[in-house]
């Protein structure tokens, strides 16, 4: 029943490639941006691409180029394919949404999902 439910995690060896999914309700959906976090293990969690309401993406360095973040709005649904897999893309992303900023670390996100994991094995 949560509001925000993450799907497409799993084990990938480095190169390989992955599509996250998180579902929304149509009222969180459509008034916020939405992004993907990742908690790697012993850090803190840090944004790893967001798309506004407006459809504009927006990426961390590390992301840009090998990762492609869209939304459908018909399906309330953001996706975060991701390509060129590396070992260091490895932890916990969460789904996020809110109608501000995206920080680095996700201080201030009002909504959060539970979080799938991704591991990129060398």
């Amino acid at each position: 029943q949560a509001q925000l439910v993450e799907s497409g995690g799993g084990l990938v060896q480095a190169g390989g490639s992955l599509r996250l999914s998180c579902s929304a309700s149509e009222n969180i959906f459509r008034n916020n941006n939405m992004g993907w976090y990742r908690r790697a293990p012993g850090e803190q969690r840090e944004v790893v691409a967001f798309i506004t309401s407006g459809s504009r993406a927006h990426y961390e360095d590390s992301a840009e180029g090998r990762f492609t973040i869209s939304r459908d709005n018909a399906k309330n649904t953001v996706y975060l394919q991701m390509n060129s897999l590396k070992p260091e893309d490895t932890g916990v992303y969460f789904c996020a949404a809110d109608r501000g900023p995206f920080l680095r670390t996700g201080r201030g996100i009002h909504y959060w999902g539970q979080g799938t994991q991704v591991t990129v094995s060398s």
